[in-house]
């Protein structure tokens, strides 16, 4: 098969909004379809089993998050090591990186994927999970944990594509896995009446088509891929690199699903109705979080490659111009979840009770959007600049923030319950102020 060179975009030329955008567009698309895993999980369980069993699949998902996030992390590291070679033009390093990645992510799924497994059960009632949905909450998550490896194996291949400016492949292996994973849920859930037990299944299956259908495909197709014997060896020195930049990187995801976990317990105090709440809102929120990912994501791989040409200036006009984008975006969206709040959350479950609640809580969260696109903005950047302490800092922030704050808000009176989705927005907001800062601090440092 012949190189696939079209789909490699260079982002050291042109404008920079437009390849933003050019960018962004497919990997947006494609971040929706994966969110669409955990979405039609939650709709098919929540209209054809309950809100019960919407609670279970909601209680794991901060713990199955922090399992996920500790390999993501590695072969995000890598993507923008990868990304600052392309910069540079060096093809070596280029093929090397590839590879070096590839070996850490081999051994650190499987390492983490095995002792999440076992861990499962202990995790979950530490966060106080309620007694009717602890069986259920288990094994959704021990299934979870079988497919970290075929998330990561995904993760690998399309963070390594995106570094070389293709974002387009990734997505067309999302699309279908997505439609599998749909096919495969209506079957097992409400064919086979498996419950949580047949959405976790589903899941996994399509999680493992998209992640060997997208490597299989880079490895025919795009040219960095094709490897001799010589790029195959093991080189310490990028391995350093990778590792460098990825395991901050992990730690920041990490500390976040931490900082999550902690949330989520404050939220199981409170019973089964806010905890469904809590995951429907969450699964909204996952939605919102995609425009902003996806932009930070590109600024990653823009900042990455022009940092890599020594095009600094460029680099500082992607940062306003992304900016802007970010802005535009969260004033479009505050006036349609503030007015059609209950209607999102009537997606997902029927019950009256949770519906309204949740609807009060996305009205809540809403007004700090623009805080959420900063911390996404700003984020990418850093990473693109290889500024590992920016990521441990981040993480341990939003740690500091979710200890603290829900316990403080629900413990006045006339919050209550509130302060759950009033800890969100605030926290968003410390962490957007401190990653500003920092970027001012490292604009002037790397600058000189």
């Amino acid at each position: 098969m012949k190189s696939n060179k079209s789909a490699i975009l260079n982002m050291t030329e042109g404008n920079p909004v437009s390849l933003l955008i050019q960018f962004s567009i497919p990997m947006l698309i494609g971040n929706l379809f994966q969110q669409l895993y955990n979405l039609v999980d939650s709709i098919i369980v929540g209209q054809f089993v309950g809100a019960d069993a919407l609670a279970a699949i909601g209680a794991t998902g901060s713990v199955t998050f922090l399992f996920f996030a500790l390999c993501n992390g590695i072969g995000s590291g890598g993507g923008i090591i990868t990304s600052q070679f392309f910069g540079k033009g060096n093809v070596g390093e280029i093929k090397s990186c590839i590879v070096n990645t590839g070996y850490i992510m081999l051994v650190f799924p499987l390492v983490v994927g095995t002792c999440a497994f076992f861990l499962a059960a202990p995790t979950l009632a530490l966060l106080d999970t309620p007694d009717e949905i602890m069986r259920d909450a288990v094994v959704y998550m021990q299934i979870m944990c079988v497919g970290i490896v075929f998330v990561s194996l995904y993760n690998y291949a399309s963070s390594m594509l995106r570094a070389l400016g293709d974002s387009k492949t990734p997505l067309y292996f999302l699309i279908f896995s997505c439609i599998l994973n749909t096919v495969l849920d209506v079957l097992f859930v409400c064919v086979l009446h498996m419950s949580v037990v047949g959405a976790g299944i589903a899941t996994v299956i399509s999680q493992f088509v998209s992640g060997i259908s997208c490597l299989l495909y880079a490895i025919a197709r795009n040219e960095y891929f094709h490897m001799e014997k010589s790029d195959m060896k093991f080189d310490r020195q990028i391995s350093v690199k990778i590792l460098k930049l990825g395991i901050p990187l992990s730690l920041q995801f990490s500390l976040i699903a931490i900082s999550c976990m902690a949330l989520q317990k404050v939220v199981n105090s409170y019973g089964k109705v806010a905890v469904a709440a809590f995951t429907a809102t969450s699964r909204i929120e996952q939605i919102i979080h995609q425009p902003y990912q996806t932009l930070g994501a590109a600024l990653s791989t823009f900042t990455g490659q022009n940092y890599g040409a020594n095009k600094k200036e460029r680099i500082t006009e992607g940062y306003h111009k992304g900016l802007l984008l970010m802005v535009i975006f969260s004033v479009l969206m505050l006036p349609l979840i503030q007015l059609f709040g209950e209607e999102i959350i009537r997606i997902f479950v029927e019950d009256e009770e949770v519906i309204l609640m949740g609807a009060k809580a996305l009205k809540i969260t809403s007004l700090f959007y623009v805080m959420l696109g900063i911390i996404y903005v700003v984020r990418g950047v850093l990473n693109g600049l290889g500024d590992s302490f920016f990521a441990l800092f981040n993480g341990i922030v939003e740690v500091i923030g979710r200890f603290t704050v829900p316990i403080m808000l629900t413990s006045i009176t006339v919050i209550g319950l509130w302060g759950i989705w009033w800890s969100v927005g605030i926290v968003w907001a410390i962490s957007g102020i401190t990653a500003w800062m920092r970027y001012i601090y490292f604009k002037k440092k790397i600058w000189q």
